[in-house]
């Protein structure tokens, strides 16, 4: 029935190429352009001295949803990549030495949670309870749905409200734990989708549940190895990609997306546009035509609040680091005041807090032998700060890698061979985000659903988005939720 009718797809994130192929699936032609050499987006792979280093993603929750992908075509995923589940989730190392090991055990978080708070046991297990009520109406209910229509939103808003949506992630975690390293402990998940878990409404406590409920995994060879198996089932089933194709401009017609022109030069036409790219952007930098966008939409991208900026730096050891987990998130000596420079006052502190990934805890591939593989993800105001990450970039790595040596690394500094980092213009310039923001825009209230840039484009007829950007937001369930969106949206 579609087989006549062309879709182009921007962007080879995650998202992009959940919608590629579910597309595909319906019988459409579908392009995908890639501006960069390879594919991936934000989970593109760097390869350096024998290292192997994931872009950015590699906390794989829902992996469901990756093989869906491959069942769309009757095909297991399993024979294209292998994907392995983590008994321990992540490490929370504080200031003071103290660590919290948090894992889908119901046991051994008794035992953890009794280190910090014997009376926060049921607490927990309350909280537990109520994001379960959260996740079946904010993910399993409403994630794959379109919030295009403000009736629809509306009919939302009383159950939304009984979930207590009109409070901050963190308020809702205090209202069930007492302990404040536990408070930090619960309430960390907005960060992994570009939050601040003092201002991020409460449904997103689902990704508590979300974790329990599916567990957290790894895929062997790393985050790329599901990129080149994604990659290679859409070449298996026709789709045809192009790389090094940076789109430098919508053409638009009226209420009507035509085509891409890509490297300035090329037009590329199609009946359905779908952009895997920050909204915000596209609607600023790539729409060229005077078509005007009215008032209210003209604020509500002027209004948005973007997410915090990321500061990643990729190093190898010379030597294993074999008592650090795969995960470890080590918090700074402040929690609020530390988020609030970085989302609202858009200062650099040297108070860090920071993600660390060791793949090598589980993968030896991923670096050379009796040699250990790492990133810290630090997040970082973004280029609304107005830093000048040319000057600041590396004395900040120093920092950072003196914060590292001095807490869950000792001895780090001496072993790098091999490292570089990204900044917040990695993120603006490569990954073409507004300020640099590492997440598109934050999880509020007010910015989410209904409030969020639409699956569908709210100004033209034939323009769709997936991503962090829409619907229902960042991290990989989120943007592979978005494609899903779209079987509801593109028939």
């Amino acid at each position: 029935m579609n087989k006549d009718k062309k879709i182009i797809v921007i962007g080879s994130g995650f998202g992009g190429i959940a919608a590629a192929l579910r597309m595909r699936a319906k019988g459409y032609q579908v392009i995908l352009l890639e501006k960069h050499p390879d594919l991936g987006g934000r989970a593109r792979v760097f390869k350096k001295d024998g290292f192997t280093y994931d872009g950015g993603p590699t906390v794989i929750t829902a992996p469901y949803l990756f093989e869906e992908l491959f069942f769309l075509f009757g095909k297991k995923i399993s024979d294209y990549v292998k994907i392995v589940p983590l008994d321990l989730w992540y490490r929370f190392v504080f200031e003071d030495k103290t660590s919290f090991d948090y894992s889908g055990d119901d046991k051994k978080m008794e035992i953890e949670i009794q280190k910090f708070s014997k009376n926060d046991v049921s607490g927990y297990k309350k909280l537990v309870n109520f994001t379960q009520k959260i996740f079946d109406k904010g993910f399993t209910e409403l994630s794959t749905k379109p919030f295009n229509n403000i009736k629809f939103m509306l009919k939302q808003i009383p159950s939304l409200l009984k979930l207590k949506s009109y409070q901050s992630v963190y308020k809702l975690v205090s209202s069930y734990i007492s302990n404040e390293k536990l408070k930090r402990v619960f309430s960390m998940h907005p960060l992994l989708v570009g939050g601040n878990p003092f201002t991020t409404t409460s449904i997103y406590t689902l990704i508590l549940y979300l974790e329990k409920k599916w567990g957290i995994h790894y895929s062997i060879g790393g985050t790329g190895s599901i990129v080149n198996a994604l990659e290679k089932l859409m070449k298996e089933e026709g789709i045809k990609i192009i790389k090094n194709a940076d789109v430098t401009e919508m053409l638009s017609s009226g209420n009507k997306v035509e085509g891409v022109q890509i490297n300035n030069k090329e037009n590329i036409y199609g009946n359905y546009i779908i952009c895997n790219s920050d909204p915000p952007n596209v609607y600023k930098n790539l729409i060229k035509t005077k078509k005007k966008y009215g008032f209210l939409f003209n604020q509500k991208i002027k209004r948005m609040n973007y997410s915090m900026g990321l500061f990643v730096y990729y190093f190898g050891s010379r030597k294993k680091f074999k008592k650090v987990a795969h995960h470890t998130i080590y918090f700074g000596k402040s929690y609020e005041n530390h988020l609030n420079k970085i989302f609202n006052k858009k200062i650099l502190s040297d108070d860090i807090s920071y993600y660390l990934h060791r793949p090598t805890a589980t993968d030896l591939s991923m670096a050379p032998k009796d040699q250990d593989a790492f990133y810290v993800l630090v997040p970082v105001p973004n280029n609304l700060s107005g830093i000048n990450w040319s000057n600041e970039g590396e004395r900040f790595k120093e920092l950072v890698l003196t914060k590292m040596d001095q807490t869950v690394l000792p001895g780090i500094k001496e072993s790098v061979v091999s490292d570089f980092y990204l900044t917040p213009d990695y993120f603006e310039k490569e990954l073409s985000t507004l300020h640099g923001s590492g997440f598109s825009i934050q999880p509020k209230f007010t910015q989410s659903a209904y409030f969020r840039f639409h699956n569908k484009s709210e100004i033209f007829d034939n323009l769709y988005f997936v991503g962090a950007g829409t619907h229902p937001g960042a991290g990989m369930p989120g943007v592979l939720s978005s494609a899903k969106v779209l079987d509801e949206l593109i028939k």
